[in-house]
């Protein structure tokens, strides 16, 4: 079967187009910017580097991809460079103007392509018949779909886009669902286990204020937060949530209880990590 392009669904015929693929920069997954804010991406990660220039050549075309993993990447914005700009502190940036003849294909389209060096910008013309677009979504991707309860595993960050967008994937799952839940700080092994049951809202509920305030009113994490060589940052550079084991609203949250007290006895949670009780 013949692949289809993206320059089929472009079409562009000018030369000197670059095209940037934001990856993973140490810190932060573009992805999940992405998710949060597509304008972080479209104009910060996109337009600024504090570097060498990206795009050197004014009025050419500019093309953004973000790493969905692997091979795929999402097409996320088409600009034209209309000019330099050069700060102090943010390195070397540019003013374009996104290009409204392909508005709808942004945030939809993903495309197959093998990255084989660590060069994040290419010139379009160099892989232009690499690039297979292997899927159009019908809607502006939001990274909403649900994964099954055996395949959750979020960092602090990731959780709050689900929640503050309110997902409408995650919030079905979720918010009729008892739970026995774990946090793991990523950055010393110590483990939390947790509960969420009608008396304190279900998971949706439960998950929605550790969002809010980082630790949920659970003692050991309160210290955290409060602490000032750690605070709330710690928690959303560090945490990780995940579902040991998931039930339906009809069972009675005492059996919840014995089931959060046995995962702590299992990964002995109260000796080594956060649980005090």
């Amino acid at each position: 079967m013949e692949k289809i392009l993206l320059n089929d669904l472009l079409h562009i015929n000018e030369d000197s187009v670059r095209m940037k693929f934001n990856v993973y920069n140490g810190e932060e997954e573009p992805l999940e910017r992405y998710k949060a804010a597509p304008e972080e991406i479209n104009d910060g990660w996109f337009l600024w580097y504090n570097g060498r220039r990206y795009f050197p050549d004014i009025d050419k075309l500019a093309i953004c991809f973000v790493s969905l993993g692997g091979d795929l990447w999402l097409l996320t914005t088409v600009k034209r460079i209309k000019k330099i700009l050069w700060d102090v502190e943010n390195g070397v940036g540019y003013e374009a103007e996104e290009i409204a003849a392909y508005k709808k294909y942004y945030g939809r389209v993903i495309v197959k392509y093998h990255k084989s060096s660590r060069t994040i910008v290419r010139y379009f013309d160099s892989v232009k018949d690499e690039l297979e677009v292997v899927e159009i979504l019908n809607s502006q991707y939001t990274g909403d779909e649900f994964p099954g309860y055996d395949n959750v595993r979020l960092s602090y960050e990731q959780l709050a886009n689900i929640i503050n967008r309110h997902s409408g994937g995650w919030f079905g799952a979720l918010n009729s669902q008892k739970a026995v839940y774990l946090i793991t700080d990523r950055n010393n092994g110590k483990l939390y286990v947790g509960s969420a049951t009608a008396d304190n809202g279900m998971l949706w509920s439960r998950w929605s204020a550790y969002v809010a305030n980082g630790h949920g009113g659970n003692k050991e994490l309160i210290e955290i937060v409060n602490d000032s060589a750690k605070g709330f940052a710690y928690v959303k550079k560090n945490f990780q949530y995940t579902i040991l084991e998931n039930f339906n609203s009809k069972v009675d949250d005492s059996y919840i209880l014995k089931r959060e007290a046995w995962w702590k006895k299992v990964l002995r949670s109260k000796e080594f990590g956060y649980n005090d009780n």
